[in-house]
């Protein structure tokens, strides 16, 4: 398992599974002959996902960043339509570090997409239950509310089966929350009307986890927006506000869906990696 400790904070990726996504929607209106030099695609016109939860140790609590796409959650045809090449195996991925899953204390969802909320719930026998019972669950309120009343576009990925076993655990905000001493929530919009972004703060140093507004390391231009997106352009301003940012004060940029990276980091111009931790498959 990769890993990256970051000053009193203990980071390791975990493996929640991997989808095959079309290039086109994933780079929304860019021409495939631009964003396939930055980003492989497949014959299919896919390019490959991870959707990898990020483990933190971090003064005594065991944090979740995102959860994965679970395992058993798809039928047939969703798993050809999204490309499903392997499930999650987060809670193995957990024993080896010799954490059980009612240990972790908290998980932090930047938004309740399918791809990001389905490792919240796994069946046992004939019924879904909480992944990780004894957390408590941060979301925005805005994300919260639509997850449980999606409308006729994101009812499609928001899912009854990932919400319902864990209501009960949920904690929401509104504009932004510290988690805990280091890690703040922040609401963004834009990918969906709920969406967040994740600073973690140690020292002088920040990683900034940006989750659907800059899926790869590919996105990283601010008008390089997904066709998911349901509001591009809020996602391009909070993009152009956050990348301009991490950029001249020198963050760390994590990813969830990247395949080739965990973390990078960039000269001020955004041109140059000068920093990076590259994905491994070492799990």
């Amino acid at each position: 398992m990769d890993t990256f400790q970051f000053h009193d904070m203990s980071l390791t990726w975990l493996k929640g599974g991997t989808t095959h996504m079309d290039g086109g929607a994933m780079f929304g209106v860019v021409p495939k002959p631009l964003w396939e030099k930055k980003y492989p695609v497949n014959e299919k016109n896919q390019i490959e996902l991870a959707s990898d939860p990020l483990f933190i140790q971090h003064k005594g609590q065991n944090i979740l960043l995102e959860a994965g796409i679970g395992y058993g959650k798809f039928t047939d045809k969703q798993l050809r339509n999204y490309g499903i090449s392997d499930q999650s195996q987060v809670e193995d991925n957990l024993a080896q570090l010799g954490v059980l899953p009612e240990e972790i204390d908290i998980v932090i969802m930047t938004h309740l997409h399918f791809d990001h909320a389905c490792g919240l719930t796994k069946w046992v026998e004939d019924r879904l239950v909480s992944s990780f019972p004894n957390a408590k669950i941060y979301v925005s309120d805005v994300e919260w509310n639509e997850m449980k009343n999606p409308n006729i576009r994101s009812r499609n990925t928001y899912w009854k089966e990932n919400w319902e076993p864990i209501e009960d655990q949920v904690v929401t905000f509104t504009e932004s929350i510290e988690v805990v001493d280091g890690i703040e929530m922040i609401h963004t919009g834009g990918h969906s009307d709920g969406h967040s972004i994740v600073l973690f703060k140690q020292n002088d140093e920040t990683i900034i986890h940006m989750a659907d507004l800059m899926p790869t390391n590919a996105h990283q231009n601010p008008l390089w927006v997904l066709a998911y997106d349901d509001y591009p352009m809020t996602s391009v301003f909070a993009k152009e506000k956050w990348v301009n940012e991490a950029l001249q004060s020198n963050y760390w940029f994590s990813f969830y869906h990247d395949v080739f990276y965990r973390l990078v980091k960039w000269s001020e111009d955004g041109k140059e990696i000068v920093d990076k931790l590259e994905r491994t498959n070492g799990f």
